[in-house]
């Protein structure tokens, strides 16, 4: 208080870029000297030793967390603390909307699509090349063994902590709430389907192992379909013979003699000689 009243009225001075250019080349300045201070270290390689005195000091550390943590009583959810959370959060929706200013939708062009499309692929190619090489490691009967043993855990740990509920009985009211909300989630997800993969092809690497993978399958393919071939050879399927399949046979099997021993031909040339004849008949 005695400072604050020793000081007298200042004026304010605006800030120029002649004092933002000092202000940063006294950061810089500080930066330099800074480094300049520290001398060189030799860097030690972390050693199990030192890991396992890390491990220790972390543990320790949980532990006396714990114990300065004093003992609390817990109480129950009312309902009127549930209606004092809803309303807070509503009025904490309300106000974050207010304080929102109008803003201008700006339309998504071709261009925009097409920068957004490149980022993610510069981005996926950035996380490929940041991870490094791993040796792949088999998956022994040991460890499968172990991982059932931890799911069974888990689900017995998680079924002990789980309160009784009241059931509640599905009134009609409900059943048409329900089937409603599966409606919109359906129509929303069709069309989330339609503006993001419809008419989009998926790119998949063509890897040597996916190129195995398809010709084995081509050749399962190829021996199943000769083990149904043979399984089937030799067998036919009787078919009812009507008169009207009898007359159709007998059509086609016209046509087809028709066709193979010229017989149309010969007719039309003993139809042409008779005209002849006939024509000189009547000259003659």
């Amino acid at each position: 208080v005695l400072y604050k009243e020793s000081v007298g009225t200042g004026t304010p001075t605006p800030v120029t870029p002649e004092m933002e250019r000092v202000k940063r080349n006294q950061e810089i300045c500080s930066s330099v000297l800074y480094k300049e201070n520290i001398g060189k270290a030799t860097p030690t390689p972390v050693t199990p030793e030192m890991e396992r005195v890390k491990r220790n000091q972390e543990i320790i550390s949980s532990v006396l967390y714990k114990e300065n943590v004093g003992k609390v009583t817990p109480t129950p959810v009312t309902p009127e603390m549930e209606r004092v959370k809803r309303n807070q959060e509503i009025i904490s929706s309300v106000l974050y909307k207010e304080n929102v200013g109008q803003a201008t939708p700006t339309p998504v062009t071709p261009e925009m699509e097409r920068v957004k499309r490149n980022q993610e692929q510069i981005s996926s190619v950035a996380y490929r090349e940041g991870l490094g090489k791993a040796t792949p490691s088999p998956v022994t009967p040991e460890m499968e063994r172990v991982k059932r043993n931890q799911e069974q855990i888990s689900s017995v740990l998680y079924k002990e902590h789980m309160a009784k509920g009241t059931p509640t009985p599905l009134t009609p009211e409900m059943e048409r709430a329900k089937r409603n909300q599966e409606n919109i989630s359906s129509v929303l997800y069709s069309d989330s389907f339609r503006k993001q993969v419809q008419g989009k092809a998926a790119y998949v690497l063509d890897t040597p192992e996916m190129r195995r993978v398809r010709e084995t399958q081509k050749h399962i393919s190829t021996v199943k379909y000769h083990e149904d071939f043979e399984k089937s050879k030799g067998s036919f399927t009787p078919v009812v013979t009507d008169p009207i399949t009898e007359r159709v046979k007998k059509n086609m099997q016209d046509f087809s003699d028709i066709s193979y021993r010229g017989i149309q031909r010969r007719v039309v040339e003993m139809e042409r000689k008779r005209v002849d004849q006939d024509q000189e008949n009547l000259t003659g």
